[in-house]
């Protein structure tokens, strides 16, 4: 079984934007794996001259440090310091490297670099019509308490929105990576929560502007309870939040301060971000307990609702990430041949209730605005 690669790309006057998903070869030792895929990734970015703009690794802790090492070998003059987000999972059908995601754009104007407390963690892409922000792989692993952790990060994350001129109100999405999520979610989304309201995006008299998000548990490979990462639509502020999507009610009605959806204005032209979504109700309950195959389709039809509800079809998605609980969820997951024919990357690991085994988030990018 080879590797699996899908290729995206959408283009406007200001700039190219390149989606790619890779998928490895499970016949393949973890460095041929790597090599593989690493080789053609860095092929592609260099006959394109695309710079790199967002990464992402999913892979057990053990090996993400050694697949990165090929990766920096195969890239060579593409790595300009900022390391990909390096997302802890767990063993799954692919082995122990479960995938990468690369987002990365073509243009005449090179990306900014952006550092946070002398360390890179980002890219900032900036013309007259367009300034676009992304942060990855954002961790604080050496404060203790995994809730000051997550106030320290939001806290980081607003320092680099205002260096360029910035804030959370031109924050779209956000990817919050926890660490054993079952322990302590509701005390991360008690840390969310209050920064949201203090900077008015949630809350009486506030925006209403909660980013599209994912908290999911990936942690991050540093020892961290927690990592994030984010994008920013600073120039031109068009951002469409879908506070309720499909037969989901609003995430913050239990808790979770998060819209379902977002659309904003990108450097080639819009972006749809489809939040963490699972088999969860109107009312907020959990649907088809115990039951993988059901709740997995309970699932992909609340995301195509929320595609609708965006104006999106299922061939404008260009990024999928599908989140196993068990061994059992994926085996059946990787068995349905009724599943959208989508670019997943999937991997095992904890959601964010106990009795769900199944969440899906994706980019579209719609047509019509190409």
């Amino acid at each position: 079984m080879a590797a699996k690669f899908y290729i995206y790309s959408a283009e406007s006057a200001i700039a190219t934007e390149i989606y790619i998903t890779a998928t490895p070869d499970v016949g393949l030792s973890l460095e041929d794996q790597a090599k593989e895929i690493y080789s053609k990734i860095a092929r592609i970015l260099k006959e394109k001259n695309a710079s790199l703009f967002m990464e992402r690794i999913f892979a057990t802790g053990d090996v993400t440090r050694q697949i990165n090492d090929i990766r920096l070998k195969e890239y060579d003059s593409l790595d300009d310091g900022v390391l990909p987000a390096f997302l802890v999972c767990k063993p799954s059908g692919t082995g122990s490297f479960a995938g990468v995601q690369v987002h990365a754009i073509i243009s005449d104007q090179p990306l900014e670099i952006v550092d946070i407390e002398d360390k890179l963690f980002g890219r900032f892409f900036g013309t007259d019509k367009c300034k676009y922000l992304s942060i990855s792989g954002l961790s604080v692993p050496q404060l203790d308490d995994p809730s000051d952790q997550a106030r320290k990060m939001f806290d980081l994350t607003e320092q680099a929105l205002e260096k360029f001129g910035g804030d959370y109100h031109c924050v779209p999405r956000t990817w919050m990576w926890l660490g054993d999520i079952l322990s302590w979610y509701d005390d991360f989304n008690a840390v969310r929560s209050k920064f949201f309201v203090e900077r008015g995006l949630l809350g009486k008299g506030s925006t209403q502007s909660m980013p599209a998000s994912t908290g999911i548990g990936l942690g991050p490979d540093d020892g961290g309870a927690c990592s994030m990462d984010l994008t920013a639509a600073i120039e031109p502020r068009e951002i469409e939040y879908l506070q309720a999507g499909g037969k989901q009610q609003c995430a913050f009605e239990y808790g979770s301060a998060f819209s379902r959806a977002s659309r904003a204005v990108t450097p080639a032209g819009e972006t749809v971000f489809v939040s963490g979504t699972a088999a969860i109700d109107a009312a907020g309950i959990t649907t088809n307990i115990g039951k993988p195959k059901e709740q997995i389709e309970d699932t992909i039809t609340n995301v195509q609702a929320v595609l609708r509800d965006m104006n999106c079809s299922d061939d404008e998605v260009v990024q999928v990430m599908a989140y196993c609980k068990t061994p059992e969820a994926e085996k059946v997951f990787n068995q349905m041949a009724e599943k959208p024919d989508w670019p997943w990357v999937t991997m095992i690991c904890d959601v964010c209730r106990d009795n769900l085994l199944f969440e899906i988030e994706l980019v579209a990018l719609p047509r019509k605005q190409l």
